[in-house]
């Protein structure tokens, strides 16, 4: 995938592209198949009290809802982008308000397609653990074993898309906090001929290699609450003081509703990191980080002289 991503980014919008075909053709299978077998008996077959307002109905939503934001990620990875997007001020609100309206479609279709085939008993013992191959098992159960081979190899495909996208867009976070002057300078080179930072893409590629060693549920679960804490929580707030101390900076996206939306984040946000089990395991990863963070930040600002120390130094 590094080697992929190694060139310019004109030549990784065609691969883009040619990686989006086996994902359409992934997802758009799976929903004809389920749709043109479906069952809705089956499919509403809900267990007893599945809506009762109970602890236990806060507790399940709340962990399903940590699967369902890191699912949704890939929305906002335009923004990584921006300084190669043309028109970002007009392009960028559509490209997230499109991509989440788009994924919550097919997000839902295709759960609904397969709880119409496969029991949501019976899927449960598919789906859990070491044993998420739900997928394969449709299909199989549907036209076949070849077809449950044939799909699981798509969703190989769709993971590998899905992180080469990932991998694109998070390789310029660090070579633009480069440039401006906050994260190691070596982080700004670019290949003079292609365009594209190279030390940032082989920094977390390398990074993302040591990441396959573990098990897929644990990263999944601290890179979400990681983000929640350390970023997701933080820029609601953000802005909103932003918007605050300096209501004469430009700002050429606006929020609907302001503030309605960026509460209903933090509210949101906070309910996902809260209403699961063991909720604390992954909330003190992220509290590491934020101090080692914090004692980095403040070195290097003591260093520079930079705030809060400038003002010390001038008192």
């Amino acid at each position: 995938m590094v080697f992929l991503l190694y060139r310019r980014i004109t030549v990784l919008g065609k691969l883009a592209e040619l990686l989006w075909i086996g994902v359409a053709l992934a997802v758009g299978w799976v929903i004809l198949a389920g749709l043109t077998h479906f069952s809705a008996a089956r499919a509403f077959d809900f267990p007893p009290g599945a809506f009762t307002l109970s602890p236990a109905f806060f507790m399940g939503m709340g962990s399903a809802m940590l699967i369902a934001t890191y699912d949704y990620w890939g929305y906002y990875n335009v923004c990584f982008l921006g300084g190669e997007v043309k028109d970002p001020g007009r392009t960028i609100p559509r490209a997230l308000i499109i991509s989440i309206l788009v994924v919550a479609a097919i997000y839902l279709t295709m759960n609904v397609a397969v709880l119409g085939v496969i029991p949501w008993r019976e899927m449960v013992s598919h789906s859990g653990g070491e044993n998420n191959h739900i997928i394969s098992v449709f299909m199989q159960r549907i036209y076949g074993t070849w077809a449950g081979r044939l799909i699981t190899w798509l969703i190989m495909w769709t993971a590998f898309a899905s992180v080469f996208s990932t991998l694109l867009g998070y390789s310029r976070v660090p070579y633009a906090a480069a440039l401006d002057g906050n994260y190691f300078r070596a982080f700004a080179r670019v290949d003079p001929k292609r365009r594209f930072p190279t030390v940032s893409l082989l920094a977390l590629g390398g990074v993302a290699m040591l990441f396959c060693f573990l098990r897929l549920a644990d990263v999944i679960a601290a890179l979400v609450v990681i983000r929640i804490l350390l970023q997701f929580i933080v820029q609601a707030v953000g802005v909103m003081v932003l918007r605050h101390r300096r209501p004469d900076m430009p700002r050429p996206f606006r929020m609907w509703l302001y503030p309605l939306p960026a509460l209903m984040a933090i509210a949101g946000f906070t309910f996902i990191l809260l209403a699961r089990k063991n909720f604390l395991r992954e909330i003190r990863y992220a509290v590491v980080i934020l101090i080692a963070g914090l004692a980095i930040y403040l070195v290097r600002s003591w260093r520079r002289r930079e705030w809060p120390f400038a003002r010390l130094g001038q008192a």
